[in-house]
């Protein structure tokens, strides 16, 4: 190999580009009048993931303008979250036509109209808490108390529901079950009582993983077989995929990764993809793994159209989905 020059090196340095052109990057200016919009506004420009909840918060405005069928896909710890309010908030306003989540996410919305979950410390020591019977999550803490309640709040239910089963010979599918629930609760600080209320579906692919399954176990555990109560998961399946089909076209808001996330994306499958997709979550790619994984891993399986309009923003949905909300569904027409 030939030894390097003086000239080489500064060529190399000083290598000449081609004419770029493209979006400035331009940041917010603190010499100017800023509010909450202007920050808002300022994402696309910004780089990096700022620049990608800009494009999110595009997304969805089109969404919305265009009338798409919305399905808003949530994990547990969003309803664990201050982000409950504001996902009542989408419900209670019609602003989505679907919810899925996973069992956390529905048991704590009818939990905290009994009582509140308080803000605490990730490092807390685990065994000292398991004496007193209080349950961490995150920095957040669920006193046991709460389960307590729920359980003396949803057996009646369950008790009502397999009364109705050994009468019509027909089994209930978890959403028809989480509307019975939301009607019981009668609260508006639910999220379900408005989904009820609004004849917005909610599917739970996960119905047993959680104080709601801890629940029909016992509930279960020593009756005879055909004063069981049994669910049919199939008929909730064949709802969200009909529900799909039968759209002009869809749009997913998914908070979070893992069975939400594949339900929602499988269902669309169904009809060549969801025309929009924004993705909120932290789960990285490498492993293979559905939850991190990117829209268009989902565009070679059909779930999310070809042509489609998507973006995947990494980072914490406490703080992403206030701003993505505040920027879009909460703006006020004028």
């Amino acid at each position: 190999m030939a030894k390097k020059t003086m000239k080489d090196a500064y060529e190399s340095i000083f290598k000449k580009s081609v004419k770029a052109s493209g979006v400035s990057v331009k940041g917010i200016d603190f010499n100017q009048k800023v509010d909450l919009n202007s920050i808002l506004n300022g994402f696309s420009t910004n780089g990096f993931q700022a620049t990608h909840l800009g494009k999110a918060i595009k997304i969805v405005k089109k969404m919305r303008k265009e009338k798409t069928t919305i399905f808003l896909g949530y994990t547990s710890n969003q309803i664990s979250s201050g982000n409950r309010e504001i996902i009542r908030y989408l419900v209670q306003h019609k602003m989505v036509d679907c919810l899925v989540t996973t069992t956390g996410g529905i048991e704590e919305d009818f939990i905290k109209t009994h009582a509140p979950f308080f803000v605490a410390d990730f490092r807390l020591d685990g065994a000292k808490l398991r004496e007193k019977g209080i349950n961490r999550i995150g920095n957040l803490l669920a006193p046991n108390e709460r389960y307590i309640w729920f359980e003396q709040f949803f057996q009646p239910i369950l008790r009502e529901l397999v009364t109705e089963q050994m009468k019509i010979k027909q089994y209930f599918s978890p959403s028809e079950v989480i509307e019975r629930m939301g009607k019981q609760i009668n609260h508006k600080e639910s999220v379900y009582y408005w989904a009820s209320k609004n004849k917005i579906p909610v599917f739970c692919p996960a119905f047993m993983d959680g104080a709601i399954g801890d629940n029909c176990y016992f509930f279960n555990y020593n009756r005879k077989k055909n004063e069981k109560f049994v669910l049919d998961q199939i008929m909730d399946h064949h709802r969200l995929i009909e529900m799909t089909l039968n759209a002009k076209q869809t749009g997913l808001l998914i908070l979070g990764s893992g069975i939400i996330k594949h339900t929602l994306c499988n269902a669309n499958m169904y009809r060549e993809g969801a025309k929009y997709a924004v993705y909120l979550n932290t789960a990285p790619e490498f492993d293979g793994s559905d939850s991190g994984a990117e829209p268009e891993e989902a565009k070679s399986w059909g779930k999310i159209a070809t042509d489609a309009d998507t973006v995947k923003v990494v980072g914490d949905t406490t703080i992403l989905f206030p701003l993505l909300v505040a920027a879009t569904f909460a703006q006020k027409k004028k």
